[in-house]
C-alpha cells in the first residue's frame, strides 16, 4: 500500500483523524457549552483554532494517508499559540523552539515506521523554515494507563494519557531530555543545518525501525512455536 505524508492546509482540516478534530486538549480547559447552555462544536472550534495558526504563522500540521484513507497526524505551533503548554512542570518551552503537540497513528500496522515519517515531514518543514530547534513535553506512562506509543482510538476523551506523546518514543526517534520529571519531561531536537541534524534524526528512526522489526520477528518466531 502507498503511504503519503503531505502538509496540513485550510482546506484538508476534515482530513484529520476524528479524535483530532474534536480535541481540546491543547487549547486547554477550553468550554465545551455556550453560554446559554447549547454545546459548541467542538470541530468547527478546532478548526478555527488551527486556521487561526495557518494564517498567522504558517503550516502547522502533516497529514498520513495509506491508499488515500487517513492514518495518521502531526501538528505544531509556537508555544504562544497553545496555551496548555505553560500549564507543565517542566514548561515554558525554550524561545528559539516550536512546540510537537500531536502525533497521532490510527492503526497498529507499521505504526512505528508510520511516525518515523511523521517526524521527518515535521523536522523537514521546520528546517526549511529556519527553526533552530522542535521541543515536546512527552508523557512517562504508567502501568495503569491503558493506551501506549502515539497512538489513541478515536472514541477516548480527551487526556494527558491519550493526547501526548510517549517520551520513550520521541527519545528514541532523537529527541533529548531538557527538562527531567517523572511524568512529563520536557524533550528537544536540534535542527540547526549546520550540525548534521538530517543524519541524526534518520539514524535515530532508523535504529527505531530495526528494533521495531525486530520485535516483529520475536512475536511471529513466538506464535510459530507455539503451534508446534
Amino acid at each position: 500500500m502507498s503511504t503519503l505524508v503531505t502538509g496540513v492546509t485550510l482546506d484538508s482540516f476534515d482530513r484529520l483523524p476524528n479524535h483530532t478534530r474534536r480535541c481540546r486538549f491543547w487549547v486547554l480547559d477550553s468550554p465545551t457549552q455556550k453560554a446559554d447552555g447549547e454545546a459548541l462544536d467542538l470541530e468547527l472550534e478546532n478548526e478555527a483554532w488551527l486556521s487561526m495558526i495557518m494564517l498567522e504563522w504558517g503550516s502547522c500540521g502533516q497529514l498520513l494517508t495509506t491508499a488515500g484513507a487517513t492514518t495518521g497526524c502531526a501538528l505544531y505551533a509556537p508555544p504562544g499559540a497553545v496555551p496548555r503548554a505553560t500549564t507543565f512542570p517542566t514548561s515554558p518551552v525554550s524561545a528559539d523552539a516550536v512546540l510537537l503537540t500531536t502525533l497521532r497513528i490510527e492503526s497498529d500496522v507499521d505504526r512505528d515506521s508510520n511516525s518515523a515519517s511523521l517526524i521527518q515531514a515535521v523536522v523537514a518543514d521546520l528546517v526549511n523554515r529556519g527553526v533552530r530547534a522542535l521541543e515536546a513535553f512527552g508523557i512517562r506512562r504508567t502501568d495503569s494507563d491503558e493506551v501506549d506509543g502515539p497512538r489513541a482510538t478515536a472514541s477516548r476523551t480527551c487526556s494527558d494519557v491519550t493526547c501526548m506523546i510517549d517520551a520513550d518514543f520521541l527519545e528514541k526517534a532523537g529527541f533529548e531530555v531538557v527538562a527531567p520529571h517523572h511524568r512529563y519531561p520536557r524533550l528537544r531536537l536540534e535542527l540547526d543545518r549546520d550540525h548534521g541534524w538530517k543524519e541524526d534524526v534518520e539514524s535515530a528512526l532508523e535504529r527505531l525501525l530495526i528494533a521495531a522489526s525486530l520485535t516483529m520477528v520475536d512475536i511471529e518466531h513466538k506464535d510459530t512455536v507455539g503451534v508446534r
